[in-house]
């Protein structure tokens, strides 16, 4: 089922099943809420709520078939944190923003196992509900994880990669069993981010639920791209955005060895920190341009339009 209300705001609501996960979605009754502004996890009795809960945007022409991108958050996030990509990103692709199991508007689905893999299968779920036969996959800090997951286990599905601030170079991290804890946000915003803006990501994690918050951080602690052999099964064409300086988590010399393992990639350093893609979207957004500018000329497809 699909509910639509604007070309700005369309929220598939489906109830499909997973047979990748191995997994029932159930269905959700009643009318659509209002969206929180914070990762909230979604009860079983949230009638708003589902299994694979995306936003839908595209702001061009009604008659154009533009190509779908799909940006996948961070922990103890929602895809609601990708608004400040839309006002550019959505008029040129039809962009899919999930929501992560346990967080924003979708359920943890039974049975969920957390491991990357299953995380990209779910965001290849979601690609089929939507109708996509292939994307642009995009990922920030955890979120980027998934996304070169995805890109490894579903070649045919992607068109690109485009990762920012990935944390998959992290290994051998103990998980506490104790409630998942962050840094400080204004350490993770940057000194130039405004008060309003640290409170609401300090909000946003504070009402995070745990279990997806620990599950999510796990996923992503227990893996090892270059133990796995992840790194070398990604095809697409792939591009690389890190902080500059670089974090501790985050060792340039380790990122670019790992990122010597992928056939096509490009490294771009911007200044920045943690929330690197919300912090400085236009930053960001101009390395992200050019590449899909190169990419244009060579196959004819379509690049972010300029400020």
């Amino acid at each position: 089922m699909a509910v639509t209300g604007t070309r700005r705001d369309v929220l598939h609501l489906g109830y499909g099943t997973a047979a990748a996960l191995g997994i029932s979605a159930l269905a959700p009754a009643g009318g659509l809420g209002p969206v929180q502004a914070v990762a909230q996890g979604a009860s079983t009795s949230d009638a708003s709520a589902e299994d694979f809960f995306y936003r839908e945007d595209w702001f061009g022409e009604p008659w154009r078939k533009p190509e779908t991108a799909v940006l996948i958050h961070g922990n103890a996030e929602s895809s609601i944190v990708w608004y400040a990509w839309l006002p550019r990103m959505a008029q040129e692709f039809r962009v899919l923003r999930p929501d992560l199991p346990g967080l924003g508007r979708s359920r943890i689905p039974a049975g969920f196992e957390w491991s990357l893999p299953s995380l990209a299968a779910f965001v290849a779920h979601i690609l089929d509900k939507a109708g996509a036969d292939a994307a642009h996959v995009i990922g920030a800090k955890a979120g980027g994880a998934i996304a070169m997951q995805f890109a490894a286990d579903y070649p045919a599905l992607t068109r690109t990669l485009s990762v920012v601030h990935v944390p998959s170079a992290v290994t051998n991290v103990r998980v506490s069993a104790s409630a998942t804890s962050f840094a400080p946000q204004s350490a993770r915003l940057g000194s130039a981010a405004s008060k309003e803006m640290v409170d609401y990501w300090a909000n946003m994690f504070a009402t995070a639920p745990e279990l997806p918050a620990k599950g999510l951080l796990a996923a992503v602690s227990k893996s090892d791209p270059a133990r796995d052999g992840l790194l070398q099964r990604i095809k697409a064409p792939t591009l690389l955005i890190l902080a500059e300086p670089a974090t501790p988590y985050l060792p340039d010399t380790m990122m670019r060895e790992r990122a010597a393992q992928v056939a096509d990639i490009e490294v771009v350093h911007v200044a920045g920190h943690h929330h690197l893609h919300l912090e400085s979207p236009d930053a960001v957004f101009e390395v992200i341009g050019r590449f899909f500018a190169a990419r244009s000329e060579r196959h004819g497809e379509p690049r972010l339009p300029s400020p």
